[in-house]
């Protein structure tokens, strides 16, 4: 009886302890062991046993075959020589332009260095470049950036509309590998391009002698900017001077070794000498700073989108012409002057930026006509019944102009191809249109 008793309080005593004995007391889960590794991949490194074990070799097998596969199919890259050019490409660190396609983005980004053979994307294997034209929307510039885009480059226009019109260039608005942006190279600008065509200047007496303190800028500041910046991004330069800078002349037919014969103090200097002041500029870049350069000496060039009334002899009697005005003369109408159609000076500007000469080399038509000469081709093409009308002659006007042209035939393989009695025509078309255009607007019947 009493062992009875005594088991049941010892069975309490036990049931109280297990009741206060805490959870925290539990004693702590011990893991197994890890198990040995087994002799097989003890000594493998332990990335390699991963990929065994987790069975990831067929995958990346796989993925080997597949992306071999569509290299041997399909290849990215090509291997090509730039002969022409002597250059390759790459891209440049820091793009400055602005919007382009989704489908140029590839050829946007690269631009030409001095290498001879790369290996480059099959996207820009046709000599694709970017390409900035100055002036772009001016008379000559707008059939340049035409030519450009038929080749298949990207062209960035920069023009501040003095003399300029949209109208020259609208035809590419839409097209993603244009683009035109307001602006005044006196002011510099950041761009990554491949090639600078510096057309931009008033070229006509008119226009240049309006202000003749922003002409001169126009060539010494505009210059020093876009000199700059072919510079700072390793473009080629291409200068379009002219036939200003031989002045009145003492040799006829004017060479590039002729220095000229300008008066640096009349009205016209603004122009003759602020050309002159930029082929300086152009060759001390290109002497200290190993700038890639072109000097263009562009003679008299006449074409569509001329501006009507900017007082160049072609504009003038064909404008006039076409008014039935009469034809104005200045002088006794036996000055000389060569004229060279528009598409010819287009050519021969590409042939100078892709050649490697620098120049400068004369761009014009040594087809000499005095200016009554001119007056009877105007009649005999637009208006047999037109008349002339003498004034007094300009100050400082050349009395004679003709370009030798035998440097740029041997050194460019070039030459214009376009009469005057073939170019006129097309030139008188476009005037005619704008003429009636602008009758209308004026409410003239």
């Amino acid at each position: 009886m009493n062992n009875m008793k005594q088991l049941h309080k010892q069975s309490n005593a036990n049931q109280r302890r297990d009741e206060e004995m805490p959870t925290s007391q539990t004693p702590p889960y011990s893991p197994k062991s890890l198990k040995h590794p087994s002799s097989t991949h003890r000594y493998l490194p332990r990335s390699i046993n991963y990929i065994i074990k987790e069975q990831r070799l067929l995958f990346t097998l796989i993925g080997i075959l597949i992306g071999s596969a569509f290299v041997i199919l399909k290849p990215s890259f090509t291997t090509i020589s730039i002969a022409d050019t002597g250059r390759g490409y790459e891209i440049p660190s820091m793009p400055r332009s602005t919007a382009i396609s989704n489908q140029d983005t590839v050829s946007h980004y690269y631009r030409p260095v001095n290498k001879g053979v790369g290996r480059v994307p099959v996207a820009i294997g046709q000599k694709r470049r970017r390409v900035v034209v100055t002036g772009g929307s001016g008379f000559v510039g707008s059939h340049l950036v035409d030519k450009l885009i038929a080749r298949g480059d990207d062209v960035i226009v920069i023009d501040n509309f003095f003399t300029g019109r949209k109208e020259n260039v609208a035809h590419h608005f839409g097209n993603p590998r244009f683009e035109l942006i307001r602006h005044d190279v006196v002011e510099p600008i950041l761009l990554e391009v491949d090639q600078i065509y510096h057309l931009a200047c008033p070229a006509s007496p008119v226009h240049y002698k309006y202000n003749p303190v922003k002409t001169i800028m126009t060539n010494v500041m505009g210059t020093l900017n876009m000199l700059g910046l072919a510079k700072r991004i390793g473009a080629r330069f291409l200068l379009t001077s002219t036939s200003e800078v031989y002045g009145d002349p003492l040799e006829h037919p004017q060479k590039e070794t002729y220095w000229g014969h300008v008066n640096p103090i009349g009205v016209r200097s603004c122009y003759d000498e602020g050309k002159r002041t930029a082929e300086t500029l152009t060759m001390d870049y290109h002497r200290g700073d190993d700038v890639e350069v072109r000097i263009a000496r562009i003679f008299n060039t006449y074409g569509p989108r001329m501006c009507l009334d900017d007082g160049r002899v072609v504009s003038n009697f064909v404008a006039q012409a076409i008014r039935k005005q009469p034809m104005t003369v200045y002088g006794d109408g036996k000055q000389t002057r060569s004229f060279q159609y528009v598409s010819d000076l287009v050519d021969g500007l590409m042939a100078l930026m892709e050649g490697e000469h620098i120049g400068p080399f004369n761009l014009g038509n040594p087809g000499e006509f005095t200016m009554l000469e001119l007056a009877q081709v105007v009649k005999e093409t637009i208006d047999p019944s037109a008349t002339i009308e003498f004034k007094e002659n300009t100050a400082d006007d050349p009395q004679k102009r003709k370009p030798d042209i035998s440097k740029a035939k041997s050194m460019l393989n070039w030459e214009p191809k376009i009469t005057l009695r073939e170019g006129l025509p097309r030139m008188a078309a476009d005037f005619r249109n704008r003429i009636l255009n602008e009758d209308e607007g004026k409410g003239v019947k």
